[in-house]
């Protein structure tokens, strides 16, 4: 398995998953030329954040997005992963491990002083394969407001 960067030739496969995980976890109809627009751009801007993928016999089988957040308090950037994806054909194989894997080793090299992600709070699969790697619940609630 590779684990690489993901390229404007991502951008398809990569809104695939993002929408397959939406319905998945919340019931999420998202709207794909939506998605692929927002995949896209963020593969154009490379300041807002960048997608990891990983490979298998030359076919993309996961992903996931970081972002990131200046934290004052810590004087360092957190970096927020999100849309984790591995394909269900290729789930329980470490595929997770080795992107999360990766984003710590590209870490290294950063300001970065600690990983954060959100998850369904029902998605008790998701949550116990964080706490194996590390990974602790906070004391936070996370409250949104759309535009």
């Amino acid at each position: 398995m590779e684990i690489r960067p993901a390229t404007i030739s991502d951008v398809d496969i990569i809104a695939e998953f993002n929408i397959a995980m939406a319905l998945e976890t919340e019931e999420l109809r998202l709207d794909p030329e939506t998605v692929k627009k927002g995949v896209r751009h963020l593969i154009d801007h490379d300041e807002l954040g960048f997608y990891l993928v990983a490979v298998q016999e030359d076919k993309v089988v996961g992903c996931l997005l970081v972002t990131t957040e200046w934290s004052d308090w810590r004087n360092g950037v957190f970096w927020w992963v999100q849309s984790v994806y591995v394909h269900p054909s290729f789930r329980r194989q470490g595929i997770y491990r080795s992107l999360y894997g990766q984003v710590g080793s590209l870490a290294e090299s950063k300001n970065v002083c600690g990983f954060r992600l959100y998850v369904e709070k029902e998605n008790l699969t998701a949550q116990e394969t964080y706490k194996k790697l590390g990974m602790h619940e906070t004391h936070y609630r996370m409250y949104e407001q759309d535009s």
